[in-house]
């Protein structure tokens, strides 16, 4: 599971989700969605902005845990509503 912290960051730097926007040129919605943690796609150029315009690593915007459930390999879900692969 890949965690986005945006949220904690501007909290620390005291920078509303709309100075981001106008500073990076993102869009409000797609920092919202960041922001809250719901996007499920993320533009590598818009994730290089955000670290420079709030001074920050990708470190430590993004963070990756461990899946509870393996979603790879012999476990590969190729559905998007979660249902695993049918057995042979």
């Amino acid at each position: 599971m890949i965690y986005v912290h945006l949220s904690r960051l501007l909290g620390e730097r005291k920078m509303p989700q709309a100075e981001l926007a106008r500073i990076t040129g993102i869009r409000p919605n797609t920092i919202n969605d960041l922001y809250h943690g719901t996007a499920e796609r993320v533009s590598l150029d818009h994730l290089d902005r955000i670290c420079e315009a709030i001074g920050c690593t990708m470190e430590e915007l993004l963070e990756r845990k461990p899946n509870t459930m393996k979603r790879t390999g012999d476990d590969l879900i190729l559905e998007p509503h979660g249902r695993r692969k049918p057995s042979a």
